[in-house]
């Protein structure tokens, strides 16, 4: 295994000088540390972690939380292309991720004293309730965090601007010639589905339609399943809308396909425009119209944020809104 004092003895520098370069320290010229870092590279030299989070106080590890009410975690292309972004971002400033399991709950440990336990330097946190107790414990505890899609919250998150994409929907809609425009809404107790329906009725009041009886539909927790039997309530209206805007690209495509049970067209009879813009989205038929979250700025703010908090070592509190934008299909 290689050493520092190898490394020390190929470049010709003294060991503290190589401890220091590899370490970052500011008393080691730029030239010198990049001489001392190529060598190291060459010679396949790796830091001792324990070793390390010895000196620094760091263990250089992230912990990450699902907390969302479906429980599909990663599955979901939403979540998966966020953390796949904020990966890429702490890996490359030398940062793991660790998962706390769902598992932890039935051996009754919580995800903070899992965390504490393993050292972590911060958490990331996919959650829009506010009122899950662990989280809460987590934002209330001396840990660096930043939490993905909670609204309002005393830390720092990250979410998409809901409310706005919600009035694009409606705009778009609008703008092909409807006015019976329904809404299938994800939970009405999710932050991020009652400020999409927010945005809904927002942009239903600025265009001057009436939302009618049966119109705003809750649709769950944007499964397809969900979506589509949401969709079904909406068929069996006596007067039927003539354009859905739904809360996730998953309830879109449960309301297509109800639709099309029906013996009804897409766009024709029913148009519909999702939220999210998954990837699959762009290959259905129709494909489909949606409101685009920027899962890669996300992901990458997210981690910035927390990053910057554990450097620091100073919690900030902070929203942080991302631009949504409509992509026309």
């Amino acid at each position: 295994m290689v050493t520092i004092y190898d490394v020390a003895k190929k470049t010709g520098f003294s060991s503290t000088t190589v401890s220091k370069a590899l370490n970052n320290y500011s008393d080691v010229s730029e030239k010198t540390k990049q001489e001392i870092l190529r060598a190291a590279a060459e010679m396949g030299y790796l830091p001792n972690s324990n070793a390390q989070s010895l000196s620094t106080k760091k263990s250089h590890i992230i912990g990450v939380v699902f907390a969302e009410e479906n429980g599909v975690g990663m599955k979901h292309p939403f979540f998966n292309a966020v953390i796949e972004s904020f990966r890429k971002h702490a890996e490359r400033e030398g940062y793991d991720l660790i998962f706390a399991s769902r598992n932890l709950r039935n051996r009754d440990v919580s995800y903070l004293e899992h965390f504490m336990y393993r050292g972590v330097d911060g958490v990331i946190v996919f959650c829009s309730r506010a009122d899950d107790s662990q989280i809460q414990d987590l934002i209330n505890s001396k840990l660096p965090i930043v939490v993905i899609d909670m609204m309002e919250a005393p830390c720092s998150t990250v979410y998409s601007d809901n409310v706005e994409g919600g009035k694009l929907a409606v705009q778009h809609l609008h703008s092909l010639g409807h006015e019976r425009i329904a809404h299938i809404a994800g939970s009405f107790i999710n932050a991020v589905g009652e400020a999409r329906a927010k945005g809904y009725q927002k942009g239903m009041q600025e265009i001057g339609l009436s939302i009618r009886d049966g119109y705003l539909v809750d649709g769950g927790f944007f499964s397809i399943e969900e979506g589509k039997l949401a969709m079904n309530k909406l068929l069996d209206l006596e007067v039927q809308p003539t354009a859905v805007f739904t809360a996730g690209d998953h309830m879109a495509i449960g309301a297509i396909e109800a639709i099309k049970e029906r013996g009804l067209r897409v766009p024709e009879d029913i148009s519909i425009i999702g939220f999210d813009d998954i990837d699959m989205v762009q290959y259905i038929t129709p494909k489909l119209t949606t409101i685009r979250q920027d899962t890669d700025l996300m992901g990458n703010q997210a981690a910035q944020i927390l990053i910057e908090q554990i450097t620091h070592k100073k919690k900030v509190i902070s929203s942080n809104v991302i631009p949504v934008e409509l992509v026309s299909r």
